[in-house]
């Protein structure tokens, strides 16, 4: 740490940028339960409207690089109003939607301020905490990005239930607002502007590839994998993604520094971080469509039932965080992953005759092995880089934190929906409504057993972690 950010009041900051934050990662997943909602309002379907969830991780997932070169350019003063002023206008936008187009344009200019927000928040606390600090502030820190985004479903239900659908994004203004009124009074500046150029094509081939690779995943699901439409998007995203890494490496000011790769753990954290985020989008997503279309209860019921394990969540946060501190990361992120593959396998089992109870012990369960994991991941990350590359450490785990929640979204509602259309036209009789209903029962099946064998491949390489830290 700087000294001369030694002084610097920490508490004030971490209050106006968390609550930043966490009113921006809130709208990763509050559309949650409102899903089937949406899908009634606007007349489309399951592979549509996962893309105010896609969509929205994707844009945050792709802007994110850039913004390692952006705090280079504007203060943290100007960069926390420029994200906060602009997310307010994605949910005005949002909010007054009259169809499904402008709907989505507004969770997209929200999401250009979400991805402005999350990391100025990380490469602000790593500037003015010490080493030794950080896994207690990232645990807190994760209380943020885990359990906003955790309790968005119940949150939505909860809403739907009692309210229009239009107030998912009313609620969020005034929150919005309190934001950029403790941010006015409290945030200083801890960064220094180099003013570094900009390289345009850098911007472009990072857009491109991530967006064209979680397009290709969200469009499994119409055609499957031969289509055209599926595989092309894949290709031309891969090859652009390609593109950049090769031009990040050879070009002088990088928007975002891809040698931080050199350090081994660090991208082993990458790997392990991955896995998960897509585990628990991808199954925040899937749960409320599971018990809301094949369980028949309702949104408020749905997200009731997720409420349990929003909590455990973010309890154990914090908590994690700590235990990092003491224990390191084996400890707790082996146990973690084993947590986490237990429940996707439990999630296999689940029937027409599974109770809501079941679905809260199980989301429970996931819960806690996404908190044993994701604050101890990412701290000890960082922790095995150089402090010249805390911007873009930051940066790559919160852009790649994004793109895997958008591709797990995408890929797992894409298999949902092939898998059950594969299903329901093997049955007797395709218009009898329980045949329907047992088709999508193995639908869900199959796409959690996907999630399964992927954490059990996050498993494996959990056992490379090595006990040491670097920094």
């Amino acid at each position: 740490m700087n000294l001369h950010l030694q002084n610097v009041k920490r508490t004030p900051i971490m209050v106006a940028l968390m609550t930043g934050a966490f009113v921006a990662t809130l709208n990763e997943t509050l559309l949650g339960n409102a899903l089937p909602v949406l899908m009634n309002e606007f007349q489309v379907g399951a592979t549509t409207i996962q893309w105010l969830t896609a969509a929205y991780l994707l844009v945050v997932g792709a802007l994110i690089p850039v913004t390692a070169l952006i705090q280079q350019w504007f203060t943290t003063r100007q960069l926390f109003f420029i994200s906060m002023i602009t997310f307010l206008i994605g949910t005005i936008v949002a909010a007054l939607a009259p169809t499904f187009m402008l709907l989505l344009v507004g969770r997209v200019v929200q999401a250009i301020g979400t991805g402005l927000i999350i990391p100025l928040l990380m490469n602000t606390l790593l500037m003015i905490y010490p080493a030794e600090k950080r896994g207690s502030i990232m645990g807190i820190l994760f209380l943020i990005f885990t359990f906003a985004p955790a309790i968005g479903p119940t949150l939505s239900g909860i809403v739907i239930e009692a309210l229009d659908w239009r107030w998912l994004f009313y609620i969020v203004i005034p929150i919005t607002l309190l934001s950029f009124i403790i941010g006015y009074f409290y945030l200083v500046n801890v960064t220094e502007l180099t003013k570094s150029k900009v390289d345009i094509l850098s911007i472009i081939l990072s857009t491109l590839g991530f967006g064209g690779v979680v397009y290709g995943f969200s469009a499994t699901g119409n055609g499957g994998w031969s289509d055209p439409q599926v595989y092309w998007p894949i290709v031309i995203g891969s090859l652009a993604l390609i593109l950049f890494v090769v031009r990040q490496l050879r070009i002088s000011n990088p928007i975002l520094e891809l040698r931080t790769f050199k350090f081994p753990m660090f991208s082993l954290s990458i790997i392990l971080l991955i896995i998960v985020m897509m585990s628990m989008f991808a199954t925040t997503t899937l749960l409320p469509m599971f018990m809301q279309s094949v369980l028949l209860v309702t949104a408020f019921q749905s997200g009731l039932t997720m409420l349990p394990g929003s909590v455990v969540n973010g309890l154990m946060s914090p908590i994690t965080g700590k235990l990092f501190d003491r224990f390191g990361a084996r400890i707790i992120i082996i146990p973690g992953l084993l947590i986490v593959s237990i429940a996707l396998y439990l999630f296999t089992r689940f029937t027409l005759e599974s109770t809501t109870l079941q679905i809260t012990i199980t989301h429970c369960l996931l819960m806690i092995g996404v908190a044993l994991v994701l604050v101890p991941v990412q701290t000890y990350g960082l922790n095995q880089i150089t402090s010249e590359y805390y911007p873009h450490g930051s940066a790559i785990f919160s852009t790649l934190q994004q793109v895997a929640g958008a591709i797990g979204t995408s890929l797992f509602i894409a298999t949902m929906s092939a898998r059950s259309r594969s299903h329901l036209a093997q049955s007797t009789d395709s218009n009898d409504v329980t045949q329907q209903l047992t088709a999508s029962v193995a639908g869900y099946s199959d796409t959690f057993m996907l999630g399964f064998i992927i954490s059990i491949i996050a498993v494996v390489v959990s056992l490379f972690i090595r006990k040491k830290q670097v920094n």
